[in-house]
């Protein structure tokens, strides 16, 4: 009922964006995204975040959070709300992937997400395409080009990043756990640390981070291809190297955000229930880093390096 409800309002609430949009162009000239695209940017958020909070996937303020993010991205641009809804997806996969053996290591956590955990890996993603709509305007999937574009190509080269590096740390951390039965090493100092271990890292691990990089670099190119005019895309430069951009965002991410939780955050070993924990305490080892950032504030920082990174790696591909 509630779906039902919530899908009628849609159609109103989409049409009367549109009409402030053409009363908008009329006085500064700018292209006018069809009704279909406002249609669809309340559409899909819609549908994809009433998934999540039905299968538990999300709690409410993770929903409201979530919907007005994914409807940012994609009023943006396509590829970008498909390499979140990318990110999102495998993601969940693979943290559920031999979830009971990565229980006995680090304390019982809610499946579902709240309004910080989805602000904290998609925040960044949208404030960059927010500005990436003031530059280049709403409805628009360019391709990369920097010579012609350079400010779009940038901060689309930003959202790509800060995404592709949340999806790589995930797939590095969570595969990692599941398929290693070796201690990792502190990417600090390079000594092995106990499994779980915030900056601790695994030759699988990082391969995986790639690999999760590369997969949202796939989705962002194929969607690219999908959707943009294809007289432009004939006389912009070659799109692939977006996939070789996502891998390397998805491996440095990774290794920023591991740099960062081992010196900035805290990783103890308690004796009594075998676990690691993040906060001192009662028969809590002392492992590494200190008490200063948590798990959250490392993937929003880690994000946002790896976003004004990106666009510099990615100059390199096309210069």
């Amino acid at each position: 009922m509630l779906t039902a409800a919530l899908l009628v309002l849609i159609f109103p609430i989409a049409l009367s964006f549109w009409v402030i949009t053409l009363l908008a162009s009329e006085r500064s000239n700018a292209d006018l995204p069809s009704p279909i695209r406002w249609l669809f940017s309340f559409l899909i958020p819609l549908l994809s975040v009433m998934h999540g909070y039905l299968r538990k996937h999300l709690d409410w303020t993770g929903v409201i959070i979530a919907f007005i993010i994914s409807f940012i991205l994609t009023l943006s641009n396509y590829c970008f709300i498909v390499s979140l809804f990318t990110f999102f997806f495998t993601s969940f996969k693979v943290t559920q992937y031999k979830n009971h053996l990565k229980r006995k290591i680090l304390p019982n956590q809610d499946e579902r997400r709240n309004w910080l955990q989805v602000m904290c890996n998609a925040g960044v993603a949208s404030q960059f395409a927010i500005i990436f709509m003031l530059e280049r305007g709403i409805a628009n999937e360019n391709p990369i080009n920097f010579k012609f574009d350079y400010y779009s190509s940038w901060f689309a080269m930003g959202v790509l990043g800060s995404i592709a590096c949340n999806n790589g740390d995930t797939w590095g951390s969570e595969l990692s756990l599941a398929l290693t039965r070796g201690n990792p090493r502190l990417i600090t100092n390079f000594r092995k640390v106990p499994r779980g271990t915030n900056g601790g890292v695994t030759l699988v691990g990082l391969i995986f981070s790639g690999l999760g990089g590369l997969v949202i670099g796939l989705s962002y190119y194929l969607t690219l291809i999908l959707c943009a005019n294809r007289d432009v895309l004939a006389i912009s430069p070659p799109q692939w190297p977006i996939i070789m951009v996502g891998c390397l965002a998805g491996l440095v991410g990774s290794i920023v955000d591991s740099i960062l939780g081992a010196t900035l955050q805290f990783s103890g070993f308690n004796r009594e229930t075998g676990k690691m924990v993040e906060a001192p305490g009662e028969n809590v080892e002392w492992i590494s880093g200190i008490r200063f950032l948590d798990n959250h504030s490392i993937n929003l920082f880690s994000s946002l390096i790896m976003a004004l990174l990106t666009p510099r790696i990615s100059q390199l591909f096309w210069s």
